[in-house]
C-alpha cells in the first residue's frame, strides 16, 4: 500500500453528491460518480476527464479486472429522487421508468465534459427484474400495494464469485417504509458479465431502450432489516472473501439499523422461507458473524462506505468521506485498514 496515497481529493462538482468510487490500480486511475456525471482522476486527484449527458441517477461503481471497464448502476425514474435530478438538470418532462447497468470505456475518457450519448464512452444494458418490481402493483385486503420487495430501483454493484463463476451483482434500492414487512431483505441480482455484452446499447433521451437479458442468473436475499434506499455501495473483498454492504440505516425500531453489513463469502446460499413475505421462498445469502449483534442481525456502525468504498487487497480499503456546501459537492477518498473490531472495524492508515 506504500504506493497508494493516503488521501485523494476529488475536487468540487455540482452534478450531485458522490455516489461511488472504483479504482483501476494498473493504470492508476480512480473513477467517481457524482449522481449525474462520471469523473476520472489520477491517484493524485488530477482531473483526466468526465462524462455527462445522462438524465438518470448514476450510482455505485465497480471496476472489472476482466475487461478493464467501469460498471455503474443507472436509474431513470419519476419518483422524488428522479424528479429532483431532472430539476437539477433543468428538465421539465417526465422520463420512462427503467433501470440499467452502464458500462464506461475508461480508456476513451480523455477530456472533461464528454457526452455519454455521442462520444462513444458509455453503453447500457436494460435490467428487466428491477424495472418490473419497481412498477409492480397488487391488491391486498382491498388496498393497492406498490413496489415488490419495496423496490425503489437499483444502486450498489460489485463483481464477486458465486460458486466458481465470477458474477456481476446488482442490489435493489429499498424504500424505507416502516409500515410494511416485505421490505426487510436486501435483494441482489446476479449476472454473468460476458452474457451482458450482446445487449450493450447506447442510451439516449430518445431511446430509453429495453435491450437486456430476459432474466438474471440468480436472485438472492439477505436479511438485514429494512434500510433507507437499500444497499448504497457494495464491495467484494478478495482478501477476506466477503462482500461488504454500506447502507443508509433504516428506521424500524425492531431492528438494530446498522450502517454496514458483511455477507459471508464462504457460506453457500440456501433456499429458505423469507421473513415477512407470506410464505415466499428465496435463495438466501448469510451475514458473517462479525461486528455487533442484535435481534439475530450482525453489522457495524462504521460511518463511511455509503458514498463509496473500494477494496485494495491485504485488508486495505478506500472510503469516500463526502463534503457539500451551497450545492457544491466533493469528497476526500481516505485509505483505511480493516480490523474486524466490533466498534471500530476500519482505522485510517
Amino acid at each position: 500500500m506504500k504506493h497508494l496515497p493516503l488521501v485523494i481529493n476529488t475536487g468540487v462538482w455540482r452534478g450531485g453528491h458522490i455516489q461511488g468510487i472504483a479504482i483501476d490500480r494498473e493504470r492508476k486511475y480512480i473513477y467517481c460518480s457524482f449522481t449525474t456525471e462520471l469523473i476520472k482522476l489520477d491517484l493524485n486527484g488530477n482531473l483526466i476527464g468526465s462524462v455527462k449527458g445522462f438524465t438518470g441517477h448514476l450510482g455505485c461503481l465497480a471496476y472489472s479486472e476482466q475487461d478493464g471497464r467501469v460498471y455503474a448502476s443507472l436509474e431513470y425514474k419519476n419518483d422524488m429522487i428522479g424528479k429532483s435530478i431532472l430539476h437539477t438538470l433543468g428538465i421539465t418532462n417526465e422520463i420512462k421508468n427503467a433501470f440499467y447497468i452502464a458500462v464506461f470505456d475508461g480508456e476513451k475518457i480523455t477530456r472533461p465534459n464528454m457526452n455519454a450519448e455521442t462520444d462513444g464512452v458509455m453503453s447500457t444494458v436494460f435490467l428487466r427484474e428491477p424495472t418490473e418490481d419497481y412498477l409492480a402493483e397488487w391488491e391486498t385486503d382491498g388496498k393497492i400495494q406498490k413496489h415488490r420487495f419495496g423496490c425503489s430501483g437499483i444502486d450498489a454493484i460489485t463483481f464477486a464469485p458465486i460458486g466458481n463463476e465470477m458474477r456481476l451483482l446488482v442490489a435493489y434500492g429499498i424504500y424505507g417504509d416502516i409500515t410494511r414487512t416485505d421490505n426487510d431483505h436486501q435483494v441482489l441480482l446476479s449476472y454473468v458479465p460476458e452474457e451482458l455484452k450482446p445487449y450493450e446499447t447506447v442510451l439516449t433521451a430518445e431511446n430509453i431502450h429495453e435491450n437486456g437479458p430476459s432474466s438474471c442468473k440468480e436472485r438472492f436475499f439477505i436479511y438485514t432489516g429494512n434500510t433507507n434506499f437499500g444497499i448504497q455501495n457494495m464491495e467484494y473483498d478478495p482478501f477476506t472473501g466477503d462482500i461488504f454492504l454500506a447502507v443508509y440505516p433504516g428506521k424500524k425500531p425492531c431492528f438494530p439499523n446498522f450502517k454496514m453489513f458483511v455477507i459471508n463469502g464462504k457460506k453457500e446460499p440456501e433456499d429458505q422461507l423469507l421473513n415477512g413475505l407470506d410464505g415466499t421462498v428465496g435463495k438466501v445469502l448469510f451475514l458473517k458473524e462479525t461486528g455487533l449483534f442484535k435481534n439475530t442481525i450482525y453489522g457495524y456502525r462504521f460511518p463511511y462506505g455509503s458514498t463509496g468504498m473500494a477494496s485494495l487487497g491485504n485488508g486495505y480499503f478506500y472510503f469516500s468521506e463526502e463534503r457539500s456546501e451551497n450545492g457544491a459537492f466533493s469528497s476526500e477518498i481516505r485509505l483505511y485498514r480493516y480490523t474486524g473490531d466490533a466498534e471500530m472495524p476500519f482505522i485510517p492508515h
